[in-house]
């Protein structure tokens, strides 16, 4: 089969599609030789038509994959294109050229674009000082020369700024080294116990931020003589309660947590660096820390043997060993140091008692003026103070009274007593249906002082209440019920209503107002029904 080509624009009748068809079905199933391209180049036959067949644009009228391959081109640099700067074009003339620049003499621009500063008299006048031309160049920028902001940049001009700041940070780092020397000196000098003058107060130190709930540290002692407190730095290096031993007391100061913990090894690796730095060996702890805790740990094992070689060759010479094998005095005898002297009963006479395990748990609190603890007294299945035999918690003490008081109680009294009340309580229950003017006459007969009928007429502002029989209006008693029962809705709505909607005088709706504000005995019935529903 010959292999058949046609162009996107010729139009193929039935027959020839059909053959083209089977073509492509037979190079696919490789009966049929592949089609070549323009260069010879075997085309896959399973490439998609759409990937192999080329655009109208780019359409050549033979079969080709050079629409998909990356067309190389000659790459052009920015930086040729660009203009030469500071560069003159050979030397400047002698004499003053007409048509040159009036103010500088050369003749490449006007004079109103000079960019040499204007001379008092120029040089078309004095014919001195005359400028070579420029090397003028005309560069053709296509459209990404024209907004590329590094177009003509020279990278050499960054060199400067390395330069710049390698000195920057030389000093820096010089200035660094003389602080650190400066300080491991300061150290030193306190380690070995020797004198110098360093005023600790001015001394900076890295800022110490605290949390808002703790305690500042200058609320610890208020005495004006105590430790000095840094504002700035907000540090305390001394410890403000010198009387509290450092075990016990909550702060100690900034230098006791500087000195403690892995602290002091840090400071010991730091100085065992400096020192072997200073006598030839090449170690720096932050650079390496490894090899100087491999140096300082083969330092320290090379000094316990040269100590215990000494130590040997001591005791080989002068003797003695026997006496370093002896056990601590604190075993011999279970013997100890603090002498205490005990009485017959038990009592410490002498010396100081042995101290006594302490709880987690609050111990001998005593509240309230008591003298013993709550729980400390059982009786009747109540739990009370055993001071003042008290069984209501957290009352005062009453000391020896309440003891007395509750010694001098007779159960069979307090039993009558309870028997008493509980017959009274029935009576009341009995007599709860009567009327508040039955039970009003009842009280005021057996009542035999006057002082009190005055009080109850007085509050009353009736002075025949009560008196003799009493007879109730039914209509009367009816509008005292509704008026009641209207009392009562409004006292009801007057919670959810506001005060500026709420009626004049409607706290008094309902209730039989004159002006006397008397109160019926039909109002009083009234209010005990409406009570007892």
């Amino acid at each position: 089969m010959s292999s058949i080509s046609f162009t996107s624009s010729n139009k193929l009748s039935r027959e020839d599609y059909r053959r083209q068809k089977d073509l492509e079905a037979a190079r696919k199933a490789g009966t049929a030789p592949a089609e070549q391209d323009e260069e010879g180049k075997d085309i896959n036959p399973h490439i998609p038509q759409y990937i192999a067949k080329a655009p109208w644009y780019l359409d050549t009228g033979r079969p080709s994959l050079k629409h998909q391959r990356v067309q190389q081109e000659e790459a052009e640099t920015i930086n040729d294109k660009w203009y030469a700067r500071g560069l003159r074009a050979g030397p400047a003339a002698t004499k003053f050229r007409k048509g040159a620049c009036e103010n500088c003499g050369a003749k490449t621009h006007k004079t109103r674009d000079c960019m040499d500063r204007p001379r008092k008299t120029g040089a078309k006048w004095t014919g001195k000082d005359i400028k070579p031309d420029e090397i003028i160049q005309d560069i053709e920028l296509d459209y990404d020369s024209k907004r590329d902001r590094w177009n003509g940049y020279d990278p050499s001009e960054h060199s400067k700024i390395y330069e710049e700041y390698e000195k920057i940070e030389e000093a820096r780092r010089k200035m660094k080294a003389n602080e650190l020397d400066k300080q491991s000196t300061i150290e030193l000098v306190k380690k070995t116990g020797e004198r110098q003058k360093v005023n600790t107060k001015t001394r900076t130190t890295i800022r110490n931020l605290r949390i808002r709930e703790d305690t500042a540290k200058y609320l610890r002692n208020l005495d004006i003589d105590s430790a000095y407190y840094d504002p700035k730095t907000r540090s305390m290096r001394d410890n403000p309660n010198r009387e509290v031993e450092e075990s016990e007391a909550y702060y100690a100061g900034d230098n006791f947590v500087r000195y403690t913990g892995d602290a002091p090894k840090m400071a010991n690796l730091q100085l065992f660096a400096w020192q072997a730095y200073d006598k030839g060996t090449d170690v720096h702890l932050q650079a390496n820390p490894t090899q100087g805790e491999l140096l300082h740990r083969e330092y320290l094992q090379k000094k316990e043997k040269l100590k215990d070689t000494s130590k040997d060759s001591i005791l080989a010479k002068y003797g003695g060993e026997e006496h370093l094998d002896a056990p601590p005095k604190e075993l011999l005898l279970a013997q100890t140091e603090t002498y205490v002297e005990y009485s017959r009963t038990g009592r410490v006479i002498k010396g100081q008692e042995r101290a006594k395990a302490k709880s987690k748990y609050e111990e001998d609190v005593y509240i309230n003026n008591h003298t013993s603890v709550w729980g400390s007294s059982w009786a009747d299945g109540q739990w009370g103070y055993k001071c003042c035999r008290s069984f209501i918690k957290n009352s005062y003490c009453t000391g020896s009274i309440g003891i007395e008081v509750a010694n001098s109680s007779n159960p069979l009294a307090s039993s009558s007593t309870n028997n008493s009340a509980s017959t009274t309580a029935n009576k009341e229950l009995s007599t709860s249906k009567k009327t508040l003017v039955e039970l009003y006459n009842e009280r005021n007969k057996n009542t035999k002082s006057n002082n009190t009928d005055n009080d109850v007429n007085k509050h009353l502002k009736r002075k025949d209440l009560g008196e003799g029989e009493i007879k109730l209006d039914s209509k009367k008693l009816k509008k005292a019920l509704d008026n009641e029962e209207k009392r009562y809705k409004l006292k009801d709505e007057e919670v959810e209503m506001n005060d500026r909607k709420r009626p004049y005088n409607s706290a008094y709706m309902g209730k039989n107002v004159s002006t006397e504000a008397e109160v019926t005995e039909e109002d009083l019935e009234a209010y005990r029904l409406k009570k007892q529903s």
